[in-house]
């Protein structure tokens, strides 16, 4: 393709999955949208894309990944991370904070939220630590990380739950003074001592200690009863039983303000496959059984659970390649999740692509609260948006991924849908399928630069 001139005409593309449009971007914002348009006057030298049998979508946001950097370089970079989320379809991500050092303080929240500008592939939104060190004992600087560069408005322990009621019932107080938001790793550490896999047919036939769904639901019912009572936001991380739909179900039925995430390998992958005893099925929480994934597509489809988040968690190689007991709890999403929700949600009927939309970006976006993402595709809005060709079908090869992370649980399975193109701030970060280059505004060194 040729040189970068800044605007785009994006032609025959199907809205949303709608009829299809032409679509004209010019200095990072949609200005027109209409059929039969072509490149005239001051868009003479408008770079043409031929998107019939594409579907263009908003620009994905995900509430949930773990970016690694700092201090665990060896395992992802803000780089590679952000790479993989471009291809994914990404615009923006939250990364957790749950690096080395944790982010818990103004300092570490800036170096990421630094990071990825200097990156220049999407948005990248720190989340805070909501206790220092993640060790549950004490807040750490909510306010300080909400006043920073990086306008942190989401807060977690992810990988460790906030078991301590008083402490949560604070941090929930706390955050409402700049409408921020406190995101839950819903796992009571009393039942799940020592848990290897779901409680369940499975772990009594292998004889591994079992982590119950109780563990998830009391802790979910317990917050989401503090968040009504002091009149705050909580969204539940991956959730993963039939047991927590129901809760969150009751609560927003009570008009309780909590928000809900479902990763992509939640949504269909089962305890059966532990049976290999391959760790890259090794993850927190752990996969469930098929009425658990019937459960939670029900659901995603009918709004009980908000968003899917991917819990994007690489690994280096040797903390997975080993025995079940000793591996690592995770596993990557960032650039199979458009194809498995599609899998899941679209092939299966229960969702369209303007649900999909809301799902993994609108919302998303919403209860990050990042302005300007998950913007709906019109005539004036930031050109944060996806091309997808629906009919793709692809075999995941985790060896040809940007990500650092070979824990795919996607690994040899063929999977519809492919990213054609990623739209970042009216920057192709990809196109035909492959990394372009950053957004100019960053310091990044393009693909393939020395």
């Amino acid at each position: 393709m040729a040189a970068n001139t800044g605007t785009y005409l994006i032609q025959g593309a199907a809205v949303l999955g709608g009829d299809p449009a032409d679509l004209l971007i010019r200095d990072g914002i949609i200005a027109e949208i209409g059929t039969g348009l072509s490149p005239a006057g001051q868009d003479k030298g408008a770079i043409v894309i031929d998107a019939a049998g594409l579907v263009a979508l908003p620009g994905m946001v995900d509430v949930h990944t773990h970016l690694r950097e700092p201090g665990r370089e060896d395992a992802e970079t803000v780089e590679t991370g952000t790479r993989a989320a471009a291809l994914g379809g990404y615009t923006a991500v939250h990364a957790m904070a749950n690096s080395t050092p944790v982010a818990d303080t103004a300092g570490v929240v800036e170096q990421v939220y630094t990071l990825g500008q200097a990156a220049g592939w999407v948005d990248v939104r720190p989340v805070g630590a909501v206790t220092v060190g993640l060790a549950g004992e004490q807040l750490a600087e909510l306010g300080a990380m909400a006043d920073s560069r990086a306008r942190v408005r989401m807060f977690s322990d992810d990988g460790i739950c906030v078991h301590d009621p008083v402490l949560m019932r604070r941090a929930l107080e706390y955050v409402k003074a700049f409408d921020g938001v406190v995101a839950q790793h819903a796992q009571e550490p009393r039942l799940t001592a020592g848990a290897q896999m779901n409680e369940g047919d499975v772990s009594a036939v292998l004889g591994l200690t079992g982590w119950p769904a109780v563990a998830e639901e009391s802790i979910i019912a317990r917050d989401v009863l503090l968040a009504q009572h002091v009149g705050s936001r909580l969204h539940v991380c991956h959730v993963s039983t039939a047991g927590s739909v129901e809760i969150i179900r009751w609560a927003k039925e009570r008009g309780i303000d909590v928000t809900a995430e479902v990763t992509p390998h939640h949504l269909l992958l089962t305890d059966d496959l532990v049976r290999s005893y391959d760790p890259v099925f090794k993850v927190n929480p752990p996969l469930r059984t098929d009425a658990d994934v019937q459960a939670l597509r029900a659901g995603l489809a009918d709004g009980t659970i908000d968003v899917v988040g991917t819990d994007h968690a690489p690994h280096p190689s040797e903390h997975k390649e080993c025995e079940w007991a000793q591996a690592a709890m995770g596993m990557t999403g960032l650039e199979t999740a458009l194809s498995v929700v599609q899998h899941a949600m679209i092939e299966t009927g229960l969702m369209t692509w303007a649900d999909f939309a809301r799902v993994t970006s609108t919302t998303a976006a919403r209860i990050g609260r990042l302005a300007d993402q998950g913007r709906p595709i019109e005539a004036g809005e930031p050109a944060n948006l996806i091309l997808v060709d629906p009919a793709a079908r692809w075999t995941v090869d985790p060896f040809q991924m940007a990500t650092m992370g070979r824990n795919s649980p996607f690994k040899g399975r063929e999977l519809p849908g492919k990213v054609v193109a990623t739209f970042f701030r009216g920057h192709p970060t990809v196109l035909d399928g492959a990394l372009n280059t950053p957004h100019p505004d960053s310091a990044a060194t393009p693909v393939g630069a020395a």
